[in-house]
């Protein structure tokens, strides 16, 4: 799993520009499978990847064009995908999109992230499944039940608020 520490993103777009360059041999942010949000406005700047939740909302694929691969990350079977969007509209943190006829997801580099190390700050960590197995994974349906009518790009900015505001509680803490 990817795990990604706000308190200490800078959001640099680091992660986004390696990630699109290594699946795709340019650099986007729409192609990129972990996307970074500036929340300006608050001081928090944050990167949303897929988390291989326990629920893993994005297997209820109709076509069951999608599994969880050695890693425990999600598997999309391009040949069976119809890209009907069923998975984007289940992730509650919109990890999942679609763009250019391709659907985006974390597929974890194959084992070894390219984001770990284009994360100058630390923000940025992989935890093997193995580590944690599916039955431990991140649980997300308090997120669902609040992004259930978000797009993708609502939903992860939901979740990175969500988290920041975690995040500045500590920072209230560190001031008195």
């Amino acid at each position: 799993m990817i795990l990604v520490d706000i308190g200490k993103c800078t959001g640099c777009r680091s992660c986004e520009t390696v990630c699109s360059f290594f699946h795709k041999g340019r650099i986007s942010n729409r192609m990129s499978r972990i996307k970074v949000l500036n929340l300006y406005e608050t001081g928090i700047d944050g990167a949303v990847a897929c988390v291989q939740c326990f629920e893993r909302y994005c297997f209820k694929c109709p076509e069951n064009a999608i599994s969880e691969g050695r890693f425990g990350e999600v598997v999309v079977q391009p040949t069976i995908c119809t890209r009907c969007g069923v998975c984007v509209r289940a992730c509650p943190i919109g990890a999942i999109e679609i763009h250019d006829n391709h659907v985006y997801v974390c597929d974890l580099c194959g084992g070894k992230p390219k984001c770990i190390d284009a994360c100058t700050e630390g923000a940025i960590q992989y935890i093997p499944s193995s580590s944690f197995g599916p039955a431990n994974g991140p649980r997300l349906e308090e997120v669902k039940a609040s992004t259930a009518d978000m797009n993708p790009s609502e939903k992860r900015r939901f979740y990175i608020e969500k988290l920041g505001n975690e995040v500045r509680k500590t920072w209230g803490e560190h001031c008195e």
